[in-house]
């Protein structure tokens, strides 16, 4: 993958976390079902797992991460993908 003319190097879980949220732009995805996709049913893992990924990934692709314009936060909820 690559930002800016750059490579990017995605874990596996970060790449299978982009992948589900760009299957649905604009859909929010809550913690659980994220946790769900990227780990597997059989993960016994805190929700919050997540976030750290979510993080990771902003720190790679988002301009500025502490103002993320790609991966949006939807409070209480989860997370989703701009939907242009």
């Amino acid at each position: 993958m690559t930002v800016n003319a750059q490579a990017v190097n995605l874990t596996p879980s970060e790449f299978e976390l982009l992948a589900v949220l760009v299957s649905a732009p604009g859909r929010v995805f809550s913690r659980a079902i994220l946790l769900d996709q990227v780990q597997g049913t059989n993960f016994e893992g805190v929700e919050r797992t997540i976030d750290i990924h979510i993080r990771n990934l902003r720190t790679k692709i988002e301009p500025d991460p502490s103002k993320p314009i790609y991966i949006e936060t939807v409070f209480g909820v989860g997370y989703r993908l701009h939907q242009e």
